[in-house]
């Protein structure tokens, strides 16, 4: 109340000040143009106080004029209707004057509110770019929306069990009903808490916090004295507040599924390392052995109950070391396909046509290093270094010999190629 009769009144002693100024000029030109100095003080009375305290500035400034520059002086009465056109025109001019500017105070106020609440949002986001965790982010969240709303915040994640991973002030506490009411909100996605349909006894009230396909945490807050803790007013600022929070915790739950998927397939890349490494060194011996055994029972020396016995157990064996290869990721045991050729990376076997093709020990490396990037121009100082190491890495003449045999091998026309193609001066291609 005290404010508001000291803006009337500040706005009064300028009307004052532009009648005191007019007492002084008129005499030396006149009044014709002492109504133009109540203009600013109309103006000044709006763009500082608003359309109210413009409207009575000008008000006053038509009255004021009226009693000191109009005949009779002193007197509210008007002699002259030329002069009463003047106090219209004077009252009409001030009028408009007084709602421009205070259009034009109340655009300036929005354009600081909008700068406010953008500068605030842009503050909230640029501190959750740093948070690598759930609970890195309701701690800045928290702490960052009791500064702005000047109340107690906290922040609950999980859907089964509802956990605090931010609070402001930290050592703030859940009742049970604030419990369920935040549980409540991680389940519905709405709003619940005190003074609210949904939950409404507990200290605090709970807002969902959502990405589009989840509720991802709810955010509470409260005040000591139990008053609603946001005004209608500042609504939107927290809804735009709360939906950075919930890119925070979208962003964080992505990066640990990301994460979680390149362990998985570093984890499976190193299980088939190990499988395929395991079929290489033990399958040949188990052949070695298998042969071993069947020579043993033509020669007949000796006992065929050990030689079953043995066998046995090498087919043991075999199936066993079969069964862990399968265990391998399907996606990485799928033989690869070129044409009618397909290349089995894990069991070292090539096929055209459903029959196998024998292949040395080099040519085989050479075609299972362009399976792996079937499609895709390997170098030769690639393919070189990989097959027979560092040393001849510029001996293109090596891996030549070994394309053309693979060539031989497996191509219907060697002459015209259409699996191995060669891109000149870069190196090899396997047409998957």
């Amino acid at each position: 109340m005290v404010s508001a009769l000291r803006i009337y009144a500040e706005a009064l002693a300028m009307v004052a000040l532009s009648a005191v100024i007019g007492l002084v000029v008129a005499p030396w030109w006149g009044t014709l143009a002492v109504d133009l100095l109540f203009i600013p003080a109309v103006l000044a009375s709006g763009t500082l106080y608003g359309l109210r305290p413009a409207l009575f500035a000008a008000a006053s400034s038509a009255l004021a004029y009226n009693f000191f520059f109009t005949q009779p002086i002193h007197s509210f009465r008007v002699s002259r209707p030329d002069e009463l056109v003047t106090i219209a025109i004077l009252f009409l001019v001030a009028v408009v004057t007084s709602q421009l500017a205070a259009r034009m105070r109340e655009q300036a106020r929005s354009a600081a509110a909008h700068a406010s609440r953008n500068a605030t949002i842009a503050g909230l986001a640029r501190r959750l770019l740093s948070c690598a965790s759930e609970r890195q982010i309701g701690a800045v969240a928290s702490r960052e929306l009791a500064r702005v709303f000047d109340c107690n915040s906290i922040v609950v994640a999980g859907l089964l069990d509802a956990v605090v991973i931010g609070a402001q002030p930290e050592e703030a506490q859940l009742s049970p009903s604030d419990v369920a009411a935040a549980a409540w909100v991680l389940q519905s996605g709405e709003t619940a808490g005190r003074r609210t349909k949904a939950i409404e006894l507990g200290e605090w009230l709970f807002y969902p916090v959502r990405s589009d396909s989840a509720t991802l945490a709810a955010l509470g807050l409260a005040r000591d004295n139990g008053t609603t803790p946001v005004a209608d007013d500042q609504l939107d600022l927290l809804d735009n507040l709360i939906d950075q929070v919930a890119l925070a915790l979208e962003r964080s739950r992505l990066e640990a599924e990301a994460r979680s998927a390149e362990d998985l397939r570093a984890r499976n890349q190193l299980r088939s390392a190990l499988l395929a490494t395991i079929g290489q060194d033990i399958e040949p011996r188990l052949s070695a052995i298998t042969s071993g055994v069947n020579g043993l029972r033509r020669s007949g020396s000796i006992d065929k109950v050990l030689l079953a016995t043995i066998g046995s157990e090498v087919a043991k064996l075999h199936r066993y070391l079969s069964n862990l290869l399968d265990l391998g990721p399907e996606s990485d045991m799928r033989p690869v396909a070129a044409g009618d050729v397909k290349i089995d990376l894990f069991r070292r076997s090539v096929t055209k046509g459903g029959k196998r093709v024998h292949l040395t020990p080099k040519e085989y490396s050479v075609l299972a290093e362009l399976a792996k990037y079937a499609g895709r121009v390997l170098p030769h100082v690639h393919l070189l270094r990989t097959v027979w190491g560092p040393a001849p890495e510029h001996q293109a003449d090596y891996l030549r010999v070994a394309v053309r045999s693979l060539r031989v091998k497996l191509e219907a026309d060697p002459a015209r190629p259409r699996l191995i193609l060669n891109e000149p001066g870069v190196g090899y291609r396997l047409v998957d």
